[in-house]
């Protein structure tokens, strides 16, 4: 059985993101999401917050489950059994960070592959960080995030 690790800040978790977890479904038996905490990001909503609104998101997919982890992703992945890192792409600016992360995971355990997916081009232009920057101005970002997200940016600003 394949399983892979999805991970991320998910701060909050968009369609893009669940685009890419459903596209990783196809792949993969088993996914999980792993939200996390990244030292070089002041997060909007707590990482139970976070998991909250993952496990939501995708409680209607039988093959994914949703954890928090904080620390190297490449020991969580040992752990588990993991064969492979999902890692989102929406532009070229994406790649040149995620090829350096996947060299240094390749290098801390060789036998972890990293897999790149591509969102659909309808969520290419969404990240976490634009979304909050709508709603903090009052923007509809309905279309962007799942609405248990969405209503809490609408009630948090």
């Amino acid at each position: 059985m394949k399983t892979a690790i999805y991970p991320g800040t998910f701060d909050p978790i968009t369609y893009g993101h669940l685009d890419i977890i459903k596209r990783a479904t196809q792949i993969f038996h088993q996914i999980i999401v792993v939200v996390s905490n990244n030292p070089n990001k002041n997060p909007y909503f707590s990482l139970e917050e976070r998991r909250d609104f993952v496990q939501e998101t995708v409680a209607d997919l039988s093959n994914v489950t949703v954890d928090t982890y904080n620390g190297l992703i490449v020991n969580y992945a040992k752990d588990k059994g993991a064969s492979a890192l999902i890692r989102g792409l929406r532009a070229v600016s994406d790649f040149e960070y995620e090829f350096q992360i996947a060299l240094m995971n390749r290098k801390l355990m060789p036998e972890l592959e990293t897999v790149f997916l591509m969102p659909s081009e309808e969520y290419t232009y969404i990240n976490s960080s634009i979304a909050k920057e709508v709603a903090s101005f009052g923007g509809d970002v309905e279309q962007f995030l799942p609405a248990v997200v969405a209503k809490a940016l609408k009630e948090r600003k």
